[in-house]
């Protein structure tokens, strides 16, 4: 199986994303949960995991993973457990992604941090899919990379007040 994409529309403008993995995703749901509990000490891989329901022993490597490429800090022992190094202002999105999945762009020769020819190219700084694949790779990290996880925590939780008003609204006819 190739790598899949999709479209995804931001600010009036749409541009192609690949999929991320499942890995990923448990890393962006313990980051947000990390970040809403910014400044409140370690949190329990355990407690995490049950939380947002991620399967323990994926979210230790996940966990240990994120921490050595610096977004996180631990402390072990009875009060223990993980935390943001920094506030949630701080972390973008685009950093937690390539932390778990590497380089956004979708081909090597597209990348900025990880740049590698194709072996069958002969004018890569002319060839079309790289210079498509390029636009792709700076659009999503237009998106990904000015958006930190306390944008995504501010949205998801005026998201939540909001469909609490609609859901405590009482009509009368």
């Amino acid at each position: 199986m190739g790598i899949v994409y999709y479209m995804l529309e931001s600010k009036g403008r749409t541009i192609l994303m690949r999929t991320i993995s499942k890995r990923t995703q448990y890393a962006l749901k313990a980051m947000l949960a990390l970040g809403r509990r910014y400044r409140q000490g370690p949190a329990l891989i355990g407690s995490l995991a049950q939380e947002e329901s991620i399967p323990v022993k994926f979210l230790e490597s996940i966990l240990l993973d994120i921490k050595g490429r610096g977004l996180l800090e631990s402390k072990m022992g009875r009060k223990g457990g993980y935390s943001l190094n920094r506030p949630p202002s701080a972390i973008t999105i685009g950093s937690i992604i390539r932390a778990v999945e590497g380089p956004l762009a979708p081909l090597p020769c597209a990348s900025e941090t990880a740049f590698r020819p194709c072996d069958e190219c002969a004018d890569v700084e002319n060839c079309g899919t790289r210079i498509m694949m390029r636009q792709v790779r700076d659009a999503v990290s237009n998106v990904l990379d000015r958006t930190t996880l306390a944008d995504v925590i501010r949205e998801s939780d005026e998201g939540r007040a909001n469909r609490a008003a609609q859901e405590n609204l009482t009509y009368v006819i």
